[in-house]
């Protein structure tokens, strides 16, 4: 990445995006139907699934392919047995996995919320797991109801895992989207951490889904997609941010999701420091900038930002502000645990 620049670089989109990140995470169960119920309710424009598959082949929406940390599976003793440990990614993961389930035994089971050190537990054990398909109408029905597009942002978690293990999600994923007349027309951005399955549906797209982009994420920045690791590939992150490594994204992605931190760095302090190139360079590439994540706690935000001493403290206005100067940078969207806040933060006053 080259050197740092201004703050004073213009979006590529027509209007900067609010992404509700898991739906409105900061206040409901992550990845339930409640959740994207509260983000379309404050205003996102898209809201975000993340999927991983079943057993039997359903794309359902959680973090992670392991659940003992969002839902009440360790309470079940039907499914004690399940309890494993597996690598996941190059990662020693021990717990329960959606893939040693059937859909129809996930769904006895409940959400609960994954950051209780900071947020209320008081949703938990209300909410199932929805599945891609039941997303989808659900936001379609939201999007009659409101009279306002709102589009999807599905990302596909551990992608070389699942094909290994025989559940590819892509051709899944763009079968679901193609069968609903929603997601026919409405805005989808498929996102992965990984690069050839973004390839893969890019060359399976062409330019007959103009209302399908792909987002490459992008992690911190010494480390590796998952897929080149797999491939004993040399390729991180870092490469991938230079001016070249943009280049060659944009043969295959419209937009690329780093971290917020690689835009504009922490001091030492804790406090927000001064904005990198990659804004700059990426929108140079032609590619438009969606970063993560913004939240309202305290302990999440820049230190020049925080109301108080506490951790925990719910802080809106130090989470508008922090916004706010990630859009002085340029970005044309951003995720978000709290869309309401987003929502200020774009809009004003």
């Amino acid at each position: 990445m080259s050197a740092a620049i201004d703050a004073d670089e213009k979006p590529l989109a027509a209007k900067v995006l609010v992404i509700g990140h898991r739906g409105a995470s900061a206040l409901r169960p992550e990845h339930t139907l409640a959740s994207y119920a509260k983000a379309i309710a404050d205003g996102a424009d898209y809201v975000e699934p993340d999927l991983v598959m079943t057993k039997d082949g359903v794309p359902v929406a959680r973090h992670e392919n392991e659940i003992g940390t969002t839902t009440d599976v360790a309470s079940h003793p039907e499914f004690a047995a399940r309890k494993t440990t597996k690598t996941i990614d190059g990662h020693s993961v021990t717990g329960w996995f959606t893939e040693d389930f059937t859909l129809a035994e996930l769904k006895t089971l409940r959400a609960r919320e994954r950051l209780p050190d900071y947020r209320g537990t008081h949703y938990d054990g209300d909410f199932q797991i929805p599945t891609f398909d039941e997303i989808i109408d659900f936001v379609a029905a939201e999007a009659a109801t409101r009279g306002r597009v709102i589009g999807i942002i599905p990302e596909i978690k551990h992608g070389t895992y699942f094909q290994k293990i025989g559940l590819p999600m892509e051709d899944r994923v763009l079968a679901i989207i193609a069968a609903h007349r929603y997601t026919q027309h409405a805005p989808v951005e498929i996102q992965s951490f990984e690069i050839a399955n973004l390839r893969y549906l890019h060359g399976k797209l062409g330019k007959r889904h103009p209302n399908i982009r792909l987002l490459q994420l992008i992690d911190d920045l010494p480390e590796q997609p998952y897929d080149v690791t797999s491939a004993s590939g040399k390729l991180s992150y870092g490469d991938m941010v230079t001016p070249a490594g943009l280049r060659e994204i944009a043969g295959y992605a419209d937009a690329i999701g780093p971290n917020i931190r690689s835009i504009i760095p922490l001091k030492a302090d804790g406090s927000l420091g001064t904005p990198t190139s990659l804004v700059h360079d990426a929108h140079a590439a032609g590619l438009e900038v969606h970063p993560y994540t913004f939240r309202p706690e305290n302990h999440f935000q820049a230190r020049n930002f925080w109301q108080g001493s506490d951790p925990k403290t719910f802080n809106e206005a130090g989470s508008i502000a922090e916004i706010r100067a990630y859009l002085a940078a340029g970005v044309d969207a951003f995720f978000t645990d709290d869309p309401a806040i987003g929502r200020k933060a774009v809009d004003g006053p």
